[in-house]
């Protein structure tokens, strides 16, 4: 009994433990964007093969998502996180060694399934580990920016400075996903671990869903545009930012292609900070604005090629994307049970990938019909319209409150 005391470290230190590798796993979705025309330039590879590469993941994220995202909350959060690693290690490798295409994409689809498994066990463990009602969801939205914003600005440096980057960037991302998947050993389990009543109950469970309670669905209906916008803009940066650098502005250098991804997710980590104490509802309309906003300046810098107004605009709707989306898992966060957690959080992240993925695949296919530029315009508006739509949404609801 004393050992097994022992073997546990405080929830205020596993808490770290969980959000630390939450930013690491998002780090790895991110690193290799750098890294997407190094090996274009070598295997000659089309902008559809590229958003290809980076769609797998998504897809393969979601259908895992869909199958295993409660899984935590009947066996455990540490038996899914710690396996999830173990997985992610498995694709880093197999992007070391990859030589083609194919070989790509099969690491994409391994780290997709990693992600896939974790996200909705790591995001219900941190509000689990939780010191306070505020800095969980604080870590749930600054973990997905702070992890895409670092991994790819680390990979970008040591694409453009280091030697082999294609072998150091994973190696360095297996080092610290092995750290931590022995760390998460001395974690505490906190899913009240229901179970499963048969081999049919098991079954049922891995049915590819999506599903929320209904004490929650009203707010998701409203939360979801404000999600779609978000994400979807993060994936058309995650996909397409580093070809919008060098065909659009004339900038062949990688670093430069990392730092067009980092102001966007690294701003929105400082808002989601800035405001992390606010009305949830006021936080997400007034995120949405703001990266309406931003929006609207990186198009306006596309159509003068500014460089300076659309790393502005990039900061400026990071900060909305952070604010939006704390404001979403903070209201999602406090209304439901524990319980239920791994689930709602997992169809949380089903409604983001999709946003995440689907619309950059339609841009790499608009790439070829209409050119880069109107691509990213057509774009942009997109993304401006469903996040004015999401305020429009949040202004009538608190008008029938009221």
């Amino acid at each position: 009994m004393h050992s097994r005391v022992a073997a546990r470290i405080p929830h205020r230190h596993a808490f770290w433990v969980v959000g630390i590798a939450f930013i690491v796993l998002m780090a790895s979705s991110a690193a290799p964007s750098p890294l997407y025309p190094v090996y274009q330039q070598s295997w000659g590879f089309s902008a559809i093969t590229l958003t290809s590469i980076f769609a797998v993941y998504a897809v393969a994220l979601l259908a895992t998502l869909l199958t295993v995202g409660s899984l935590s909350d009947h066996v455990g959060r540490k038996p899914i996180l710690i396996a999830s690693l173990l997985l992610l290690i498995v694709s880093l490798v197999l992007f070391i060694v990859a030589d083609s295409v194919p070989m790509l994409i099969a690491a994409r689809v391994v780290q997709g399934i990693a992600a896939g498994a974790a996200t909705g066990a790591m995001s219900a463990a941190v509000i689990d580990l939780q010191p306070n009602a505020s800095t969980g969801p604080l870590i749930n939205s600054i973990a997905p920016s702070l992890g895409i914003a670092g991994g790819a600005l680390g990979a970008g440096l040591l694409v453009q400075l280091a030697p082999a980057p294609e072998i150091l960037v994973f190696a360095l991302l297996i080092a610290a996903a092995a750290v931590l998947a022995v760390a998460l050993l001395f974690v505490p389990e906190t899913s009240a671990m229901r179970g499963f009543d048969s081999r049919r109950h098991l079954a049922s469970t891995l049915l590819p869903r999506a599903s929320l309670p209904k004490s929650v669905r009203g707010p998701f209906l409203l939360i979801a545009p404000a999600l779609f916008a978000t994400w979807s803009l993060g994936g058309f940066h995650l996909s397409l930012g580093p070809s919008i650098i060098g065909t659009v502005f004339g900038i062949d250098n990688h670093i430069v292609g990392g730092l067009e991804i980092f102001p966007l997710f690294a701003s929105g980590a400082v808002a989601a900070a800035l405001v992390r104490n606010g009305v949830p509802r006021t936080v997400m309309m007034i995120g949405a604005t703001v990266l309406a906003a931003g929006v609207a300046l990186s198009l306006a810098s596309v159509v003068t090629s500014s460089v300076p107004l659309y790393f502005v605009g990039a900061v400026i709707a990071g900060s909305g994307w952070g604010a939006t989306f704390l404001g979403a898992m903070r209201t999602l966060g406090a209304l439901v049970p524990a319980a239920e957690r791994g689930g709602v959080f997992a169809t949380t992240f089903v409604v983001s990938y999709l946003a995440f993925s689907v619309p950059a695949v339609i841009a790499g296919l608009a790439v070829h019909r209409l050119g880069l530029t109107t691509t990213v315009e057509v774009y942009g508006s997109f993304v401006i319209a469903l996040a004015l739509f999401s305020v429009l949404g949040f202004s009538m609801s608190q008008r029938r409150n009221r």
